[in-house]
């Protein structure tokens, strides 16, 4: 890993790295690093209505089509997608799982990790996913955490939940996404269980490029938002 360099996304279902980080994985892996997308669960569960709808539908039959789906959108936008299977609805991350990602987070010593928002009234796995993102990130900092060499300090940034003002996420950076919008929509449309959120985001980013060049002296055509957990280091004001 030490000539190529990375990028880490944890995903808590295996969805919410499209709507949310796809420009962002799309952008970084076109800039040649390399971009590990965890999903810590299908959403087999919460949000996989659409395929329990189907007659003899089962867990491992939805939790197959998830996967399917979740592998050709990493595939459209350059990420390598790496699956815990760890539920949901309730999500349940143990020992095991935390270990398997402090191990990550040492293999490929990120640049800076993308997650979720620190609070969701409305999913309770998205916040779960934030804080286990944090909590293997400290370890991995860790020198007296055995395996592996430390990691330093990635920046972490947290994409857009669903509904922001009531999960309390206010985006202090605006990423342009223009060049590789239409990989981003492309891979939207592998997620046919939530075919319902393919204009949704759509507008979102819309939304977030109008205010990105509102922002800005550039002339943006789509975005994401994020909110940064950690102060931004710098030597000069950009």
């Amino acid at each position: 890993m030490a000539d190529k360099k990375t990028a880490l996304v944890v995903s808590a279902h295996s969805a919410d790295f499209v709507w949310r980080a796809g420009g962002a994985i799309a952008l970084y892996a076109k800039r040649g690093y390399e971009v590990s997308v965890v999903c810590l669960s299908y959403g087999e569960r919460g949000e996989s209505a659409k395929l329990w709808k189907e007659p003899g539908a089962t867990l491992e039959a939805v939790k197959a089509a998830r996967h399917k789906e979740a592998e050709a959108a990493a595939e459209i936008l350059g990420g390598k997608l790496v699956v815990f299977d760890a539920g949901d609805y309730p999500m349940r991350l143990n020992d095991e799982h935390l270990n398997k990602l402090v191990a990550l987070y040492r293999q490929i010593q990120p640049e800076f990790v993308l997650t979720h928002s620190l609070s969701d009234p409305y999913n309770f796995d998205h916040p779960e996913a934030a804080r286990f993102a944090q909590e293997a990130r400290i370890i991995a900092q860790a020198h007296g955490h055995p395996g592996g060499k430390p990691i330093g300090a990635p920046p972490v940034y947290l994409f857009e939940p669903h509904q922001t003002e009531q999960c309390g996420w206010k985006p202090d950076v605006l990423l342009d996404i223009s060049e590789v919008w239409e990989k981003k929509r492309k891979a939207f449309e592998c997620m046919a269980a939530q075919e319902y959120l393919w204009d949704y985001y759509t507008r979102v980013a819309l939304q977030r490029g109008l205010q990105a060049s509102r922002n800005s002296n550039m002339k943006i055509s789509h975005a994401e938002g994020y909110e940064r957990i950690f102060p931004q280091v710098t030597g000069v004001f950009s």
